[in-house]
């Protein structure tokens, strides 16, 4: 290019790789350093590689439209306004773009809501212009280069959105567990910077104006995503917490309401029923006096007494004959336990498939068999996995039982039988381990992936939640 770059005093201009197509900046070389409108400005990371996680409206006029950024944070230094004030503040760099030229400048961060200009060029960033001939700016003109639009903003959603690190905070009560070590390693693999939070030392702050979740004495930054990795002993207060990120338009990928529904075996069952999705025959009663019609709805044969909220096979009890049943059922009621009856599939042979769903797809399946002498096959009650090819059937059934119960990521159990499969439980929060170890896929990684896709997008609206576990 040899062309020489002439700017007027007001320039249309873009930031690529800050997911910011057009951006207007005043072009002033009485500024030395250049600045761009920033809010929420939230550094975050390790020492040694910090970044910042910050807003921009690149649109004047249109308050209500947010793009969020991440960079790496290349210096902090005090800056004199032209009011005299000083503020200090962040400088990161980044390419910018205008007419057929583009190059690296640095830009400090700073609030410039009102100012009919959010982006500030100053003399340093066209001193540094790389290409032959420095920039001429003529203060008498405007837009000397090709003029853009704030058009493009209104289709950027459905494009692919522009990477980023992404500050990802996991809710968890077992940080050295195998799952939760590899959402980490996959995380910081991919440049994000992720954070261990024990679901339990959350508490909230609950009001209209502005929720918040605090933690360990502060109050915990924005995250763009939250992953709830939820026990069974804690879901009330883990559903809670995820509510309370939901209420700050954090994007959960399993929303608080999912989770509580798969915890709850009726109430998914019941779901998964209205939708006409395969399940063995299922029997829930409340008062002691129906113990036998509730068995009776089982027919002849073995049956399966399980717990509403059990997890990992326990809590699950075969019983192969009708006193076997009532036996159970009756110690059940004696534990004041919710549980249900269900009918035992005995063609299934001990097996089941595992499929790991992630954004409405399949991303790895394993067939779990259970060990000798026993008809659990969890891998936590001694069960082996291998890598099995499911049918479209299974692929299908799976993929509409995580959407039936709103879940992104979601471990579904199906049992082969010879009326198709059945769904036998669903799992918001699904380990890795067995399958990863079976399949050889990082499933870790699809997860992020999946992630990026969803809470990497660049506009959205201002105070509007995400969507809860829609990856």
């Amino acid at each position: 290019m040899t062309d020489a770059l002439t700017l007027g005093w007001a320039e249309w201009c873009a930031l690529p790789t800050l997911g910011l197509p057009a951006i207007k900046a005043k072009v002033d070389t009485g500024a030395k350093t250049s600045a761009l409108h920033a809010f929420t400005i939230q550094p975050f990371g390790p020492a040694g590689r910090r970044k910042l996680r910050f807003g921009i409206h690149p649109i004047p006029e249109r308050p209500e439209f947010e793009v969020y950024c991440s960079a790496d944070i290349v210096d902090q230094r005090d800056v004199t306004s032209s009011n005299g004030e000083t503020e200090s503040r962040y400088v990161i760099e980044t390419p910018i773009r205008i007419g057929p030229y583009e190059w690296p400048i640095q830009l400090t961060l700073s609030d410039r809501e009102g100012m009919s200009y959010h982006m500030l060029l100053g003399r340093q960033a066209l001193t540094e212009f790389p290409f032959e001939g420095e920039p001429l700016v003529m203060p008498s003109l405007s837009y000397q280069q090709p003029q853009l639009s704030y058009d493009v903003y209104d289709g950027l959603s459905k494009k692919a959105p522009t990477p980023r690190s992404l500050r990802i905070g996991i809710l968890t009560r077992e940080p050295n567990a195998y799952s939760t070590r590899r959402l980490v390693e996959a995380g910081e693999t991919r440049e994000h910077v992720v954070e261990l939070i024990d679901t339990q030392r959350c508490y909230m702050l609950i009001n209209a104006g502005r929720p918040e979740v605090h933690y360990d004495g502060r109050c915990l930054p924005p995250f763009d995503t939250i992953i709830p990795r939820i026990g069974a002993s804690i879901t009330a207060y883990g559903t809670a917490v995820t509510r309370q990120f939901e209420a700050m338009g954090t994007f959960c990928v399993n929303g608080s309401h999912a989770i509580a529904v798969s915890r709850d075996k009726l109430h998914a069952h019941q779901l998964l029923a209205r939708e006409g999705i395969g399940m063995p025959t299922t029997a829930f009663a409340s008062s002691p006096k129906d113990t036998r019609n509730l068995i009776d709805l089982m027919g002849e044969g073995a049956t399966i007494v399980k717990l509403l909220e059990s997890s990992q096979g326990k809590g699950v009890v075969l019983t192969e004959t009708r006193k076997a049943a009532e036996s159970v059922v009756d110690a059940f009621r004696g534990l004041k336990a919710d549980f249900l009856v269900q009918e035992f599939v005995k063609e299934a042979g001990g097996e089941d498939i595992r499929c790991l769903v992630v954004g409405g797809k399949v991303v790895a399946a394993i067939k779990r068999r259970a060990a000798p002498g026993e008809f659990r096959s969890n891998l936590h009650q001694g069960g082996s996995a291998v890598t099995v090819k499911i049918s479209k059937a299974e692929r299908e059934t799976a993929i509409k039982a995580a959407k039936v119960l709103g879940l992104g990521f979601a471990g579904v159990d199906l049992l082969r039988s010879s009326s198709g499969p059945k769904v036998l439980e669903v799992n918001s929060s699904p380990g890795l381990e067995g399958v990863e170890t079976a399949t050889g896929k990082d499933v870790a990684r699809l997860l992020m992936e999946a992630i990026e896709k969803r809470a990497a997008s660049t506009v959205r609206r201002r105070r509007r939640a995400s969507e809860p576990g829609q990856l």
